[in-house]
């Protein structure tokens, strides 16, 4: 009841006051009070009433929470202890385990610790369980029980955890962590450098131009530059990255909003590291808002040639409001445009579907790069040079979403050992095993042909009789077989990925990094693209 209450009740008269802020007070002022005051009202009225005890606390973060998924995925509330992680993630120091950490309702799982800090030094793994935190029990915590893992430097803390079916004990000394921008780079060969980019905080040009130069002096004289995986951070960075590579005074940016003081264009104030470098930029599908910014500049300006896969397609900026009592709204002030006037993003969340779901973009609109090339908005950064195991789908998207990977790879770590990641070699027979796993977990997602398949079936149509409902089950089974079969028909793409996190699981991500040098698609596309200048000058053209 307390539940009905929060979403039907509260969601409705509390946008009318985030409203306050989002439409600059634009709108009619007596009925912003009115509303106001009826909020005001029923809150008060509500707390002192209701039969059971409530929080109003609670009651008006989920109310705001709810209200605002009516918006943006971008869009959202931070109480204090967000505020704090988000100012920590664009910083890039923290106090901790040094260690990746996602949260379910009655455990922790360490998806990554990282090489040499806390977690990783009292010998916790990928895929353990966390199930209690000093006296806490994580299934009895009500926050996010992640936030007891942190604490000040040289503190210790106990934790329970179980892993392949054991319960184990660790006591763990926090200490500052810091979170590289730029956490690898090396030569590739004897004239080409590679730098990994994995999130754009303080620190990432700074550390770009470091590896840059360490690199140049090494005796590169091309570059390929990796943003897979990047999903993006602060706007000034992603300029002062792309920055290195084109003049000072270019425009790379312009902001469009209802509100006048956002629409802003962004060019770039320094002088760059290098003009003239032949520079290849990696991207996928979770390259996302600053990396598109860069990628997407690049190639409009025709400075670099983009390699990979389609990235994500955020195209909207968001800046921090500050609110009373220490919280703060995130909130989208505005869509981004790249050098040649395009948007890339690419999910519609002004107009959604029956369902309330966002609608993906298919209506494209041309535009052209400096030299005269096509490119298109609307559905993220297109590749100039596709590599098909970086593609991702709905399958695909489902093995990771259910777990089916990482915990196949917390299997396998286990089970096999590796001297080094030169050794290391996922066989067809290691493939057939993870089709089989993927089966004894009763692996399932529901493609967009069974939602409609099932619709038909119990939907109250009389003209369908017995034997074509039978018919519409008979497809409805066969769509299912088709997707271990998809298995298949996927393997080079899911096999990217399961090397992925297996490498992690033995040689951290150093050790993925070195693997890719000798043996990554993208990487070996963009060495040979390096290498032959005519081709990479042909495709700019």
């Amino acid at each position: 009841m307390k539940k009905l209450i929060r979403k039907k009740v509260l969601v409705p008269i509390l946008a009318v006051t985030v409203l306050v802020v989002a439409s600059g007070f634009k709108s009619d002022f007596f009925e912003i009070a009115k509303q106001i005051e009826i909020f005001t009202t029923l809150f008060k009225e509500l707390n002192m009433n209701y039969v059971d005890e409530t929080n109003p606390a609670e009651l008006m973060d989920s109310a705001i929470k709810n209200m605002l998924d009516e918006l943006d995925p971008y869009t959202q509330f931070l109480n204090e202890q967000d505020v704090e992680a988000y100012k920590i993630n664009n910083a890039g120091e923290y106090s901790g385990i040094g260690a990746l950490v996602r949260s379910y309702e009655s455990k922790l799982v360490i998806v990554e610790p990282y090489k040499g800090y806390a977690a990783d030094k009292a010998g916790l793994k990928a895929g353990d369980e966390i199930i209690k935190i000093g006296e806490t029990n994580v299934a009895d915590f009500d926050d996010n029980a992640s936030e007891l893992l942190k604490g000040a430097n040289n503190t210790s803390v106990n934790v329970t955890y179980v892993r392949q079916g054991e319960t184990k004990i660790a006591t763990i000394t926090r200490e500052g962590v810091e979170v590289d921008a730029v956490p690898f780079y090396d030569m590739i060969d004897d004239k080409t450098g590679y730098i990994v980019l994995s999130r754009f905080n303080q620190k990432a040009s700074g550390q770009t131009k470091s590896a840059m130069q360490d690199l140049k002096g090494k005796g590169a004289e091309r570059l390929v530059l990796d943003l897979r995986g990047n999903p993006g951070g602060l706007l000034s960075e992603a300029i002062n990255v792309t920055n290195l590579f084109v003049p000072k005074g270019e425009l790379i940016v312009t902001t469009k909003s209802k509100v006048k003081k956002f629409n802003q264009e962004y060019r770039t104030k320094n002088q760059p590291e290098d003009v003239d470098i032949p520079l290849v930029v990696l991207v996928d599908g979770k390259s996302a808002s600053a990396s598109e910014i860069v990628s997407g500049g690049l190639q409009d300006l025709d400075r670099a040639v983009i390699v990979g896969a389609r990235s994500f397609g955020k195209g909207l900026v968001q800046r921090p409001l500050k609110l009373t009592y220490g919280t703060q709204l995130k909130v989208t002030i505005s869509r981004y445009y790249t050098p040649s006037g395009r948007c890339i993003q690419s999910l519609d969340y002004w107009n959604r579907d029956e369902e309330g779901k966002a609608v993906r973009n298919t209506n494209f609109k041309e535009f052209t790069t400096r030299n005269g090339r096509k490119v298109w908005d609307g559905g993220g950064v297109m590749p100039d040079v596709t590599i098909n195991s970086l593609s991702s789908n709905s399958l695909i998207d489902a093995l990771e979403r259910n777990s089916i990977i990482f915990d196949f790879a917390t299997n396998y770590y286990y089970d096999h050992s590796f001297a080094s990641e030169n050794d290391f070699a996922f066989s067809d027979a290691d493939f057939e095993a993870f089709k089989l796993y993927a089966k004894n977990q009763n692996f399932t997602f529901q493609t967009k042909t069974e939602e409609l398949l099932e619709q038909a079936i119990n939907g109250d149509d009389s003209l369908l009789g017995p034997e074509v409902q039978d018919k519409y089950k008979d497809l409805l089974l066969a769509v299912n077989r088709g997707k271990i079969t998809a298995l298949d028909t996927y393997k080079n793409e899911i096999r990217k990925n399961l090397e992925d996190e297996i490498i992690t699981r033995y040689f951290y991500r150093d050790g993925l990094y070195r693997y890719y040098l000798k043996h990554d698609d993208a990487i070996l596309t963009a060495k040979e693209l390096l290498a032959d200048a005519t081709k990479y000058r042909s495709i700019l053209k």
